[in-house]
């Protein structure tokens, strides 16, 4: 078995995974931009925040949070606007390099949730039975909460299979709930952008995110 990685967990090649070494069940978030080094850091990290701030677990239930980039900045740091988004919202930023998008990064996704429609398309394009598991951020906020909470596995069954059962639950309803325009999925690029646009942007990414954070962890966003 490869050597865990305590930042982002192992994938051993067989049906069970690794995290900080340790075997358990788990589930992968994969959060797709182009250059990884606006959109997706801040959407990865705003995830890791919303789930630790409500689950007060390190381990976050067994979801392992990630993100690269279309055409990634491969080893790049964050950009600096998106780690000053970060702090506005109390989540850490540290640590960050970006990542260029592999094949191994989408077959190991459970979950892949992309900056706009092109990006699904690509990620797509890869191939690796991708397409039941692919949306964009606010395609797939959209269809969670078309979702019954109640019928998703209960908490006690583990959040993995809640989340599995969510990602069923919504690529099930995709057909019959449309958008109602195109750019209703979309998350613009920031890059080069001022900072007042970032934080549109970290505001935007941040509403998107907690009504599928709530339906993953059955916990709402503390008020």
């Amino acid at each position: 078995m490869t050597a865990p990685d305590a930042g982002r967990g192992i994938w051993n090649g067989e049906e069970t995974r690794t995290f900080t070494g340790l075997p358990r069940d788990s589930f992968r978030i994969l959060h797709v931009s182009t250059g990884n080094v606006c959109r997706s850091p801040i959407t990865e990290r705003l995830t890791r925040h919303a789930l630790a701030d409500r689950l007060g677990d390190p381990l976050w239930g067994g979801l392992i949070v990630e993100s690269a980039g279309t055409w990634g900045h491969e080893g790049a740091p964050m950009e600096a606007n998106a780690e000053t988004v970060l702090a506005d919202f109390g989540a850490d930023a540290s640590g960050f390099t970006g990542r260029e998008l592999l094949d191994e990064h989408v077959i190991m996704a459970d979950l892949v949730l992309t900056a706009t429609r092109d990006h699904r398309a690509q990620v797509i394009s890869m191939g690796h039975s991708a397409g039941l598991r692919t949306f964009t951020l606010k395609e797939f906020t959209r269809l969670v909460k078309a979702i019954d909470p109640a019928t998703l596995p209960p908490l006690e069954d583990g959040m993995v299979a809640r989340a599995r059962a969510l990602v069923r639950a919504a690529a099930a309803l995709r057909g019959w709930l449309l958008a109602p325009t195109a750019e209703a999925d979309e998350v613009y690029d920031p890059y080069g952008a001022p900072l007042t646009f970032f934080r549109s942007i970290g505001d935007e990414i941040n509403q998107a995110l907690d009504p599928v954070v709530t339906a993953l962890t059955g916990v709402p966003a503390r008020t």
